[in-house]
C-alpha cells in the first residue's frame, strides 16, 4: 500500500483546498448577505466551530452572520457550545429535523458531511431537509471518482475495491486516521462509515442545484452544490 508520505502530502493538498473553499464560501455569504439585506442565519448540518474559526469570525461578525450546528452526538455538541456568541449547537439527527419549520433558515450548509449519514436512502433524507430549511443551500462532498479518498489519504483507490478487499487491507494497515484492528465489525462500520458519491448521484439528491467541480491538475476533487 501507499507510504506515509503519500498521507502526508495529500494532507498538505487538503489543507490549501480548504483554503480555498473558504474563500469560495465567503464569497457565497457574501452575496446571500447583500441579497438578504440584513443578519444571515445558517444552520450547518454537522457543523463545528473551529470550521468557521477557519472561515474567519471578523467575516461573521462583519456580515451579521448567525450559525446553528446540528450535531449527531453529545461529544460533537460538547466542542460547539459556548465557544462564541455567533455559533449555538444542539443534537440532531440531519436527516429528520420535524421541530424545524420550513425555511426556518437562510441558508443550509454541510462540508464533508453527506458521505457519512448512511445509504442512499439516508442521503435523500438529509437532502430532502437541506432543501426544506432554507431557501439557499451550500453543500460540499467528496468526489467519488478521484484516485484518493479524503477519509484514506495512505491509500489511494481503495475506495474503488470491493468491501471484502478493503477489510482486508484496513485490518492490517493505517489508511486513514484511525489505527488498524483485527476486529471485523469494528473495521466494517469504519469502512460503511463513509459512501463517496458521483456527480450523477449528487444530481439525483439535489435535482435543482448547481453543480461545479473543485478539481487537482484538472481531475475533479470534489462536488460542490449551490442553490441561491
Amino acid at each position: 500500500m501507499a507510504a506515509t508520505g503519500t498521507g502526508r502530502f495529500f494532507e498538505g493538498l487538503s489543507a490549501r483546498f480548504r483554503a480555498g473553499r473558504d474563500v469560495a464560501l465567503r464569497a457565497f455569504l457574501s452575496r446571500l448577505s447583500a441579497a438578504n439585506g440584513g443578519a444571515l442565519r445558517v444552520l450547518d448540518l454537522g457543523g463545528r466551530v473551529d470550521y468557521w474559526a477557519r472561515v474567519g469570525f471578523d467575516f461573521l461578525d462583519a456580515h451579521d452572520i448567525h450559525i446553528h450546528c446540528i450535531n449527531y452526538t453529545t461529544d460533537e455538541l460538547r466542542l460547539n457550545v459556548g465557544q462564541h456568541p455567533r455559533i449555538t449547537a444542539e443534537v440532531g439527527d440531519a436527516r429528520n429535523l420535524p421541530h424545524l419549520a420550513d425555511g426556518s433558515f437562510d441558508l443550509v450548509h454541510s462540508n464533508s458531511v453527506i458521505e457519512h449519514v448512511g445509504r442512499f436512502a439516508d442521503m435523500l433524507a438529509f437532502a430532502g431537509e437541506t432543501r426544506r430549511l432554507a431557501p439557499a443551500y451550500y453543500l460540499q462532498t467528496p468526489y467519488f471518482w478521484f484516485p484518493i479518498d479524503p477519509h484514506s489519504p495512505r491509500a489511494p483507490f481503495i475506495h474503488w475495491l470491493p468491501n471484502p478487499l478493503r477489510l482486508k487491507i484496513v485490518r492490517r494497515v493505517k489508511v486513514g486516521w484511525a489505527r488498524p484492528t483485527r476486529d471485523v465489525a469494528h473495521s466494517m462500520r469504519n469502512i460503511e462509515s463513509t459512501m463517496l458519491i458521483d456527480k450523477s448521484m449528487l444530481r439525483a439528491l439535489l435535482p435543482d442545484a448547481r453543480i461545479r467541480f473543485e478539481r487537482l491538475l484538472l481531475l475533479p476533487k470534489s462536488l460542490i452544490a449551490e442553490r441561491g
